[in-house]
């Protein structure tokens, strides 16, 4: 900890960050961008939850909560973060719709260039421009950094991709490993080092505090994103695969706006709490999708032919 004092550590976040995106471009295959071809219903309702429902659903469990205007503001933020290389992996492991997913995760970020500014100016408005103080997120500044930081690096590792071709499976394995213990250091220090060190002085009560919500945001927004399907008569792969999306968000990129942007600390701690809960909260609903799926479906599906 003593080294990361020395360092900025939001440098350090923005390279991590760099990274994640590089790895999801190494992941990229000419046939994931046919699949914004194939499945063009499913990616339309996807990104329609995942950018309009969700934030509405984000605003309704915290609206009337007893949390302060950072917090809310927080959540909000992690709302509008699309996913990342960990949905894609989630999707997978639970036989969910992989190519699906990796447009999702590719659209959305490439959206999140203008929908980010835009949507997090307004939740600051709204929650915590009183008359009393006035917070803005710088707009261009902004926008241009989350394309240094998510964009390049994603076409950088795009582009190694088609260039190398297979050979790039020892980079990815490699970026499998170091890059779960670089977040986890981040968010260590980011979780126990002080505000004037570049963490943000997490309190037990913090994290109790904050648990309820950003579970909540978890599971309802998973729920969400199954069900937006259901009425357009998504395959139930497909809608497993959505509500993965929606479910799970970069947490790397809520803490880079919260606080290296914004540089309120506190609105960086439900990003913090949420990525304490969020890959086993998502894994586990996914699988019990797929657990009903087969058991439960099934089941009624031999029932009437037998009848």
């Amino acid at each position: 900890m003593l080294l990361l004092s020395v360092i900025n550590i939001n440098w350090l976040l923005n390279g991590v960050l760099a990274l994640i995106m590089f790895g999801l471009g190494l992941s990229l295959k000419r046939a994931d961008f046919q699949a914004l071809f194939d499945q063009p219903k499913s990616l339309a309702l996807g990104l329609f939850a995942q950018m309009v429902l969700l934030p509405f659903l984000a605003a309704l469990l915290i609206y009337s909560a007893p949390l302060s205007p950072e917090w809310k503001v927080g959540i909000m933020i992690l709302s509008v973060c699309p996913g990342g290389i960990t949905s894609n992996l989630v999707s997978y492991f639970v036989k969910g719709n992989v190519a699906l997913a990796v447009s999702l995760t590719v659209t959305n970020a490439l959206l999140s260039l203008l929908s980010i500014p835009l949507m997090v100016n307004l939740f600051l408005t709204h929650f915590m421009n009183d008359g009393s103080q006035s917070v803005s997120l710088p707009f261009w500044n902004t926008l241009l950094e989350i394309f240094v930081v998510t964009i390049i690096p994603a076409w950088l590792g795009m582009a190694m991709r088609l260039r190398m071709g297979k050979k790039v499976a020892n980079v990815s394995r490699w970026l499998n490993v170091v890059l779960p213990l670089l977040l986890l250091i981040v968010f260590g220090f980011k979780i126990l080092a002080g505000q004037d060190q570049g963490g943000t002085d997490m309190s037990a009560g913090d994290v109790l505090a904050l648990t309820p919500y950003v579970i909540g945001l978890n599971v309802f927004s998973m729920l969400l994103g199954f069900a937006v399907g259901i009425p357009f008569a998504l395959s139930y792969r497909n809608r497993i695969t959505i509500a993965i999306e929606v479910g799970l968000h970069n947490t790397a990129l809520a803490l880079l706006i919260a606080g290296d942007k914004l540089k309120i600390p506190a609105m960086e701690k439900p990003a913090l709490v949420y990525a304490l809960y969020s890959v086993v909260v998502t894994f586990s609903v996914g699988y019990l999708l797929v657990l009903f799926r087969e058991k439960v479906l099934k089941k009624s599906l031999d029932l009437s032919q037998d009848a």
